[in-house]
């Protein structure tokens, strides 16, 4: 029993090898002894990531196959259970999430079923579900004669958490002319406690940031920056902090920036910063928030020095 726990809880490259109950297959042309003993059955989900050895996915509907050796007699299934627990790098706990049905069809020959499950609660907020942070689920199949007991049974962390920073924007003059405009995330220092960094991502972890300008309005007539207008310089990381420096820019001129940040399950938290470069490098932001990929920015009416938030947005 201790043996078959040990390869139940086996994760490799988001696919999970599983050791359990067989799926029924059919009885003509089986010879003696074939059949028998221990058979792979192999469950992927998409877009799923290992991160330290625990399997992530976000929060909302994903493909799930379910590939056998042989092709199944009756029906396949599964279940994502309820999402419980905290699972975050922060402490805050999370509410417990309801479960969802899936429901999976064969392929021509029954050894390869597919289907869409739901991690989270399953309910919509906009275009976003509603589901703790970050909390863990077991996505449980059920196969053949193992219809009464979940044949293949494994944990996945649900990550519903986004990226978020608090990035300060200076400028500072240039030897000979023009000034250099500086983006870096905040690092609050305390007398007594840790220093806390206010960047990255409390779930599955931070994949990747950067940091792109233009000198003309980026969102003129379609809302991705990229084909609206050419970037002039752009910086980019795969851990905090963030640093950015720009070369030598012209003075009264205003400049935008594009923020963005991504997590290791690719959900996405994206900044915008109109940038008033004036005389002796004098600098005036003013923000904008995270949008949806398919909405154009609206700019908040704040003056500020930084663009983002400590807390998740």
């Amino acid at each position: 029993m201790k043996k078959l726990l040990l390869v139940l809880l086996v994760v490799i490259m988001a696919s999970f090898l599983f050791v359990g109950c067989l799926p029924t297959t059919p009885a003509e042309g089986e010879g003696e002894g074939e059949g028998e003993g221990e058979v792979g059955v192999t469950v992927e989900i998409a877009d799923s990531v290992v991160v330290d050895g625990k399997t992530y996915v976000s929060c909302g509907p994903h493909t799930i196959t379910v590939t056998f050796p042989a092709p199944v007699v009756g029906g396949v299934s599964g279940y994502v259970t309820c999402c419980t627990g905290d699972y975050s790098k922060a402490s805050e706990p999370n509410g417990i999430e309801c479960g969802s049905e899936v429901v999976l069809f064969p392929n021509a020959d029954r050894t390869v079923w597919t289907g869409s499950g739901d991690f989270g609660c399953g309910l919509f907020r906009g275009e976003k579900f509603l589901c703790g942070d970050c909390c863990a689920s077991y996505v449980e199949i059920y196969a053949g004669e193992c219809e009464a007991e979940a044949c293949i049974w494994f944990p996945v962390i649900v990550d519903c958490d986004d990226p978020f920073a608090l990035i300060e924007i200076t400028a500072e003059a240039c030897e000979c002319e023009g000034c250099e405009i500086t983006f870096e995330s905040i690092v609050s220092e305390y007398v007594c406690d840790p220093d806390e960094e206010c960047c990255g991502d409390e779930c599955s972890g931070l994949a990747s940031w950067s940091v792109v300008l233009y000198d003309g309005y980026p969102f003129d007539e379609c809302c991705d920056p990229s084909v609206c207008e050419e970037p002039i310089g752009s910086c980019s990381g795969t851990a905090c902090p963030i640093e950015c420096t720009t070369e030598c820019l012209e003075e009264g001129v205003t400049y935008y920036a594009v923020v963005t940040l991504v997590d290791n399950v690719g959900i996405e938290t994206v900044y915008y910063a109109e940038i008033v470069l004036g005389a002796d490098c004098d600098i005036d932001v003013t923000e904008g928030w995270a949008a949806p990929p398919d909405e154009c920015v609206e700019w908040d009416d704040v003056t500020t020095d930084t663009i983002g938030d400590c807390d998740e947005v």
